[in-house]
């Protein structure tokens, strides 16, 4: 057993490692798309109206009585934004190409982890932290298949690294025999769930994080990050962000039904109040209120990107702050 923990560890700082060559490369591809990117014309107001008169003045001509303007719309209102990222470079595709191994080692240490416990291997913080960012990097590799959002690779290696970082220097524990309410199929399912949600929860953030930034270099035209000119439109960044949402409310909707039904089984009532079951919930309602909003309210554009973001720092804040400073049935931080 002692040799399958040390082959995990190993496998986790491997990974870490890829990961950051990976994170890398991603950035570089961001800053040569930045070098790139041609500069947007942002035209000027090209005629305006001298009170009363019927005379129109045309920039760089001489006002003339009856003249015609013809008006450039600005690029900020332009329409000409492309509905698919420019071709890879060989930066983003060796990236990728890293990220892929990256995530095998990682998945490796996770099965090694659970091997090693006999167990599922989510049943403290640093063992969640481990399986719900491989499911997190796993969901970018797979959705990745159905469309290319390889543009995100600097966001979720450097959020996974980071994560992985944090859970493996102040988190780590060793294997430990599951607490008697823990010794549930349910556990199983439960936390798989969540970690799936989670996993989705973090694409969606990143897709609406480039949706902001899309939209401020539109309005801006060639100022600010010129690599944001490469990407999809920002409704095209919305639209896939709120498919990528919803398919993660459904797995945490699943996630919240499945907590209740354990929790009967364990507890003997399905709910009680208990600090992370709010949390579940409140998320819960984040999300519901962004799809709901979204759907029938006509809140489009930065409104909802902002409460999809919020949703998912919710996520963040129950597996972190919620685990870590507030007591109750739940606090298998194994800390």
């Amino acid at each position: 057993m002692d040799n399958l923990v040390a082959y995990s560890l190993l496998a986790v700082y491997s990974a870490m490692g890829v990961y950051t060559v990976a994170f890398v490369l991603f950035t570089l591809d961001l800053a040569r798309r930045s070098a790139a990117a041609p500069a947007s014309r942002i035209a000027r107001p090209a005629a305006s109206l001298v009170g009363g008169s019927g005379v129109v003045a045309v920039e760089g001509d001489a006002a003339r009585p009856g003249s015609v303007a013809v008006i450039e719309k600005p690029a900020a209102e332009s329409d000409a934004e492309p509905s698919e990222p420019t071709g890879a470079t060989r930066y983003q595709r060796a990236a990728y190409a890293l990220t892929v191994i990256g995530w095998l080692l990682h998945f490796a240490a996770v099965v090694t982890r659970g091997i090693a416990a006999a167990r599922v291997p989510w049943v403290n913080m640093f063992e969640f932290g481990l399986t719900a960012t491989a499911m997190g990097m796993g969901v970018f590799l797979l959705v990745t298949l159905w469309k290319d959002v390889r543009y995100l690779g600097a966001y979720i290696t450097g959020f996974t690294l980071l994560a992985l970082g944090i859970v493996t220097v102040n988190f780590y524990v060793d294997v430990v025999p599951l607490p008697p309410a823990l010794q549930s199929a349910w556990l199983v399912i439960h936390v798989l769930v969540a970690s799936l949600a989670t996993g989705f929860f973090a694409i969606g953030a990143g897709l609406s994080i480039m949706q902001l930034l899309r939209t401020r270099a539109a309005a801006r035209g060639a100022e600010g990050l010129r690599f944001l000119q490469t990407l999809p439109g920002a409704s095209t960044l919305e639209s896939l962000a709120y498919r990528v949402n919803v398919v993660g409310f459904v797995f945490w909707t699943f996630t919240l039904m499945a907590g209740a039904i354990w929790a009967e089984r364990a507890w003997g009532r399905y709910w009680g109040w208990d600090t992370k079951e709010v949390w579940t919930f409140i998320i819960w309602t984040l999300f519901a209120g962004y799809i709901h909003a979204r759907a029938t309210r006509g809140w489009r554009g930065s409104r909802s990107a902002w409460l999809a973001i919020i949703g998912f720092s919710a996520v963040i804040f129950n597996f972190t702050v919620v685990n870590l400073f507030f007591k109750g049935l739940h606090a298998y931080s194994g800390l």
